[in-house]
């Protein structure tokens, strides 16, 4: 092989892992401070849609995790015939924040972000900042308040207005996990947002 050629196959070799570094999820999803000093723009794009939209960091990290394990392409499980033939998947939600087609439509007309992708970090923390307004505007929920966020980013404004989260036990337990894991990222992003707001103020110079 000679040199040139080699030097293609490193390239595309870096190519490819950075590439699986940049869309695999955390090594450690537990720590808000962790995750963000693995994935170096993410806190970046957390705070620009906290900026823009008030729902607060922590906040849009703990329903992420709830929604994709941080994973980019999740998607809801496969239903099956007879447990052997794959009939669907129980809805066409996709990505970081598990969005369905018409919502994600919806977002794009309104907030006026054209070409978001659901599989882009960016794109989902501007949703959920996006969402989590339209929800503390229609329903009058804090922006602080993972709890009730949570119960109206699932069953939607409609449905909590109507409460059909009251029928979900099983559902109210998952936002009071939501609501828990918030709180944690947000006692540890208290102790790292210094040092994450100092590597932002010497970029590109790290």
């Amino acid at each position: 092989m000679d040199f040139l050629n080699y030097l293609k196959l490193i390239t595309l070799l870096l190519v490819v892992l950075t590439s699986a570094c940049s869309t695999s999820p955390p090594k450690n999803m537990d720590n808000s401070c962790d995750i963000f000093f693995e994935k170096d723009d993410w806190y970046d794009d957390a705070k620009d849609s906290y900026e823009k939209w008030g729902v607060p960091i922590h906040v849009q990290l703990a329903i992420i995790h709830q929604e994709s394990r941080f994973n980019y392409d999740a998607k809801p499980e496969m239903e099956y015939f007879l447990w052997i033939i794959p009939i669907g998947r129980k809805s066409d939600a996709y990505g970081y924040a598990q969005v369905k087609d018409d919502t994600w439509d919806w977002y794009i007309e309104k907030s006026g972000n054209s070409g978001a992708d659901r599989d882009d970090f960016d794109d989902a923390t501007d949703f959920i900042g996006w969402y989590g307004k339209q929800t503390h505007k229609v329903l009058g929920i804090s922006k602080w308040d993972p709890y009730n966020q949570y119960l109206a980013y699932h069953e939607g404004h409609g449905g909590f207005k109507r409460k059909t989260y009251n029928k979900k036990p099983w559902l109210k337990k998952v936002a009071r996990k939501v609501e828990k894991r918030a709180k944690r990222y947000s006692a540890q992003l208290k102790t790292c947002q210094k040092e994450l707001e100092s590597r932002w103020d010497l970029w590109p110079f790290w």
